[in-house]
């Protein structure tokens, strides 16, 4: 009302506000305050300045998690953590938001390639050695008398069974489990929102790129991630490989938090966004683009099969509905980034990528090989 009535009569008091002034208006109040000599025009105007309103000075409010349609959207998702107390700070330029991000995921993926040459280089050295440790820990288990229902062994004994893919992904599982743990704790509760959830809006931008792929905040939403990943996990490791798979896995997640960043950022629909699915659905599209012919099933209906090059036709169908029509119960940004890093990678990144890892795996075997020259004497 204070601002209508100024934009009303100007500079003068308003009509509302005439009995704070004892039913006077700004003219009558000056010319009862002021001697009739200084009624000027300057006088007046100084008058009618300290009678009126003055505007607010315009204060720039942070941003909180979308408001309005979107903002009840992801308050009913289960699969999100409650976030609508949480202060956003979206740039004025939001573009320039993506600058950062951008030569972060460039920079992780060439490292995740770079460390997993040089693990793959480390794990064929120590390979020989390995074996005829194997061949030592098998003969004294063979002298050593046996405990009945040693934990330890069948421990053991369910870890020799798993297949290489199985073992590979059981430590991506465990950390998507203490991080769900974390999630209830309620004194963490900020820091999870701020360094386990991306959202372009928020005041850290890299970290949550590849933490948020182990964040899962729905119990049902980390078990739905983790037994897909685990389903295709014998496949997908005997395709790339352990130390491959492992780059390819967390270069999916950054990679695909990025191209969720970029739809955000352009359609102006900032929130946040955590899981697994982004990488996973990489899992899913690399072995469905290298083995199309081979036969899916759902869990709950084993009798329903269909191939998985039609499987992943329909997926992406489905996301890209969801992203065309505006769908905000899932990232479909970020599934559809990482099923098309995935057909990518298998079509063309495997060849790019890392069949050219060979300078970087000589310069560390150098590195390894040569020690300080021995004798030294002058020429």
């Amino acid at each position: 009302m204070a601002w209508r009535g100024w934009a009303r009569r100007g500079w003068g008091c308003g009509q509302a506000w005439a009995p704070l002034l004892g039913g006077r208006s700004c003219e009558e109040l000056s010319a009862a305050l002021a001697s009739p000599r200084l009624l000027g025009r300057r006088f007046n105007l100084f008058v009618q300045q300290k009678c009126g309103f003055r505007k607010a000075p315009r204060k720039v409010e942070p941003r909180r998690s979308d408001t309005g349609t979107s903002g009840e959207a992801y308050k009913r998702s289960s699969l999100i953590p409650p976030v609508e107390e949480t202060v956003f700070y979206p740039s004025p330029y939001p573009i320039r938001t993506l600058i950062k991000p951008l030569f972060f995921t460039v920079g992780f993926t060439g490292c995740a390639f770079g460390s997993a040459a040089i693990w793959q280089y480390e794990s064929l050295k120590s390979r020989v050695q390995s074996y005829f440790d194997g061949l030592k820990a098998d003969w004294l288990d063979s002298i050593r008398p046996q405990k009945e229902g040693d934990f330890r062994k069948e421990i053991n004994k369910w870890w020799n069974n798993l297949s290489d893919g199985q073992r590979t992904v059981t430590g991506i599982i465990a950390a998507n489990v203490i991080v769900f743990c974390l999630w209830r704790v309620p004194s963490l509760q900020r820091t999870m929102i701020r360094y386990f959830t991306s959202n372009p809006a928020s005041k850290v931008l890299c970290a949550p790129m590849l933490l948020s792929t182990f964040s899962h905040f729905s119990l049902f939403h980390m078990a739905a991630n983790m037994y897909v990943l685990w389903s295709f996990s014998s496949s997908i490791v005997n395709i790339l490989g352990q130390e491959q798979f492992m780059a390819v896995y967390l270069s999916a997640g950054v990679i695909s938090n990025f191209v969720s960043y970029v739809c955000k950022v352009a359609t102006g629909r900032y929130g946040p966004s955590l899981g697994a699915s982004g990488a996973i659905m990489t899992v899913l599209a690399a072995v469905c683009t290298k083995i199309p012919e081979g036969r899916l099933a759902i869990i709950f209906l084993p009798m329903v099969t269909f191939t998985a090059g039609n499987a992943l036709k329909a997926i992406i169908a489905v996301d890209t509905a969801g992203l065309v029509l505006g769908w905000r119960f899932f990232d479909h940004a970020a599934h559809l980034g990482g099923a098309l890093f995935g057909i990518w990678y298998i079509t063309y990144g495997h060849e790019l990528i890392w069949k050219n890892r060979e300078p970087l795996v000589k310069i560390w075997h150098e590195m390894r090989t040569s020690g300080p020259k021995k004798g030294g004497g002058s020429n």
